[in-house]
């Protein structure tokens, strides 16, 4: 196979881009990145084998060049191909961008609905879930 030079995969980059609705959050070069889909953790190097996933809220590990990077990334979809990852998301967060308080408020509302039974326990798990996520990626 000839060498792409925008592939990146023989220096072991792959372009990386997220999207939500309100931007264009990164688009770049990367080495790994990391995420959780429904199914479980997810790490993608160059070349991995083309995939398309449901996104979980977590903390989304990017390692560009000079190091890593986290956000919080809320639910969506990834389109992973040999050469590209694709990320649609609701919401993605850098650090600087979440406010730690309001994150934390959110976690013990979360915790207080499902523990009195909530009336409906998807959408709190799912906040608590989301308030993890932007609590992790500041720590």
């Amino acid at each position: 196979m000839a060498e792409n030079s925008n592939s990146g995969a023989a220096s072991g980059f792959f372009e990386l881009e997220i999207i939500t609705p309100e931007r264009v959050f990164y688009r770049g070069q990367v080495r790994l990145v990391e995420f959780r889909s429904s199914e479980g953790y997810l790490g993608v190097l160059a070349g991995h084998v083309p995939t398309v996933c449901i996104l979980e809220p977590s903390v989304l590990h990017l390692y560009e060049e000079n190091g890593e990077k986290k956000a919080a990334l809320h639910r969506g979809f990834a389109e992973i191909t040999g050469e590209k990852v694709s990320i649609l998301a609701e919401i993605a967060e850098w650090p600087e961008e979440i406010d730690l308080n309001r994150a934390k408020e959110a976690k013990i509302r979360a915790e207080r609905r499902i523990s009195d039974g909530s009336d409906d326990l998807a959408r709190d798990e799912l906040a608590l879930r989301r308030a993890i996520a932007r609590i992790e990626t500041i720590d």
